[in-house]
């Protein structure tokens, strides 16, 4: 009894903490309109998580170049006139010929190809195996250019720069509303940090422009192609959203990648990489007073530029219900999606309170579900609330015999539970205290703090990540009935039904990981398949094999094991081939 009246004090504590929570950030501003929120803490000693982010995302592109915010995220690596090549000048004319090729070949493409599919003579104007011969000629020249100019490149410069001198997990994502970049840098190496990142916002050269569309679409072949539902996840996407540009993917159509020029990349970036649509994030073991100098010495170098321009076309309200049937080599599923509030609404609390009272082995959807009438094997709901719109998701995968709308039926009559009565007071407080204890522990490594306050400040304000949770713990049951009410109804949503494709089977150690996970795998088998070194998939393995069981949470256990033996069988393979 004792040991459960210490645990309810600490859950009391923990909700008055997540409702008196408080990060002391320091915002300041340079004169060119960046701004920076610095957050000193010595939880992590020596250590510095840093980053910066574009408050750009693929929001803000258009049809003919969507994609274009996330390929900048990967031409911001490719470093400056000083970092990445061994000749700046030889770098400036492969550039210049590149582009030259590829214009020509563009225009054959978008007048001659385009209308020989118009007339039926090809069946797709975008595959190479249709080129006209002037056009191979030019897509070789091109290939052989980029193959030149590789040699004068001096690849991953700007990472070996970094990590030579000791910082490490230099990344960066891309999301529909921002893209970030971000590294960790021992505390006396803050000036090359400093440095290095306002460097090639001054002086990016967009290098391999061409080889890294490339790039770019293996990744979207990887993330999309290769995964069971990746087109149809696509597709519902583009159903749901009406309007609004939320509806094509970050990663972008296929075409428009192929497409991209460099003016318009230059447009794009003068237009949306600019000082005062910049933030800077920097968290950890710092003297405030040397950072803000050496930040104000480097980053005052960029220029400011126009006030980018809002995203105007705004999502028209749902009149109807919408429906796609698909097929696939997966355990038949269903999504149900409904239109909601954007980041920061009143009403973006007690849905997100909500969803944790369906989510979870104790939550409502389990206990419906997967132990009630035992149609399905997993289940969730979510929302996700971007900066000018939102959404709340219910998904889940069958179990056994049951169908999609088995599930269905059971999805309305758990809402309609909801609808009709308030949830109960112990329900909702011991969701409020799996918030609060989220909210503490999400605070205490200096990596993700750097993320939410970027993020967050991104979709509207920093200040969300104090807000934030103190406006969860005031949700009452009332609240959660009322939104129940308000957003569920049949003419506000779009539902995908996936069945199984007729003739495949799945894998039974596949259908063993949790369906939300698995797309992750998929993409990591579609990684493994490239690999045609057996030395290089075996060192993988002795890594993933050595490492400690307790480091891993226990749902990760049954990844493991797939993953490995997929790469033992991808061994067995290649030793076989040899």
């Amino acid at each position: 009894m004792r040991r459960w009246i210490l645990s309810a004090t600490l859950l009391v504590g923990l909700c008055a903490a997540a409702s008196a929570q408080q990060v002391e950030v320091e915002e300041f501003t340079l004169d060119n309109g960046m701004t920076f929120l610095l957050v000193p803490r010595q939880d992590q000693p020596n250590i510095i998580a840093a980053g910066w982010l574009a408050k750009v995302g693929s929001v803000d592109e258009r049809p003919g170049i969507t994609g274009l915010a996330h390929f900048f995220e990967h031409m911001m690596f490719k470093g400056t006139t000083t970092i990445g090549t061994r000749d700046a000048e030889a770098d400036k004319r492969f550039t210049q010929r590149q582009q030259e090729v590829h214009e020509q070949l563009m225009a054959l493409q978008h007048g001659v190809q385009f209308e020989r599919w118009k007339r039926g003579e090809i069946d797709d104007p975008w595959n190479p195996r249709n080129d006209t011969p002037e056009m191979a000629k030019l897509r070789a020249e091109l290939k052989s250019l980029m193959d030149e100019h590789g040699a004068e490149i001096v690849t991953n410069e700007f990472d070996r720069v970094y990590t030579t001198m000791g910082a490490s997990g230099m990344n960066a994502f891309t999301s529909y509303d921002l893209t970030f970049y971000f590294i960790n840098v021992p505390s006396n190496r803050f000036e090359l940090w400093a440095w290095m990142e306002s460097d090639r916002l001054y002086d990016s050269v967009f290098r391999e422009f061409y080889t890294e569309r490339d790039v770019v679409h293996e990744e979207r072949r990887l993330r999309v192609e290769a995964t069971p539902t990746g087109r149809l996840d696509e597709q519902f996407d583009a159903m749901f959203w009406v309007s609004s540009p939320y509806k094509w993917p970050v990663i972008g159509w296929p075409s428009d990648i192929t497409s991209y020029t460099r003016e318009q990349a230059e447009e794009f970036y003068a237009t949306y990489y600019v000082p005062n649509n910049l933030v800077g994030v920097v968290v950890g073991d710092f003297e405030p007073s040397e950072v803000r100098e050496q930040i104000t010495r480097y980053f005052s170098r960029l220029k400011p530029g126009p006030t980018p321009p809002p995203v105007v076309t705004s999502e028209m309200p749902s009149l109807a219900e919408k429906r796609m049937y698909g097929e696939c080599d997966c355990q038949p599923q269903i999504r149900i999606r409904y239109h909601a509030v954007p980041f920061m609404h009143a009403d973006s609390y007690p849905l997100s309170v909500m969803s944790e009272i369906l989510n979870g082995r104790t939550g409502r959807l389990y206990r419906a579900m997967v132990e009630g009438d035992e149609v399905a094997s997993s289940a969730s709901a979510g929302v996700d609330a971007r900066k000018y719109a939102g959404a709340f998701e219910f998904r889940a995968e069958t179990k056994g015999d049951a169908t999609p709308q088995d599930i269905e039926k059971v999805w309305a009559r758990v809402l309609a539970e909801l609808q009709e009565n308030p949830v109960t007071d112990r329900e909702l407080q011991k969701v409020k205290n799996q918030i609060a204890a989220d909210s503490y522990r999400r605070l205490q490594s200096n990596f993700f703090l750097l993320v939410q306050l970027g993020y967050f400040e991104g979709l509207g304000s920093w200040e969300e990540l104090n807000e934030g949770p103190r406006r969860l713990q005031e949700v009452t049951a009332e609240d959660i009935q009322r939104v129940a009410n308000t957003y569920f109804d049949r003419s506000n949503r779009s539902v995908a039904v996936y069945t199984r494709r007729e003739g495949t089977t799945i894998d039974p150690m596949l259908a063993a990981i949790p369906a939300e996970m698995r797309p992750m795998v998929q993409q990591q088998l579609a990684q493994i398949a490239a690999v045609n070194d057996p030395a290089a998939l075996r060192e993988g393995l002795n890594r993933m094999r050595s490492m400690p069981a307790s480091q891993l949470p226990p749902e990760y256990a049954p990844v493991m094991e797939y993953i490995a033996k997929k790469i033992e069988e991808r061994i067995a393979e290649l030793e076989d081939a040899e």
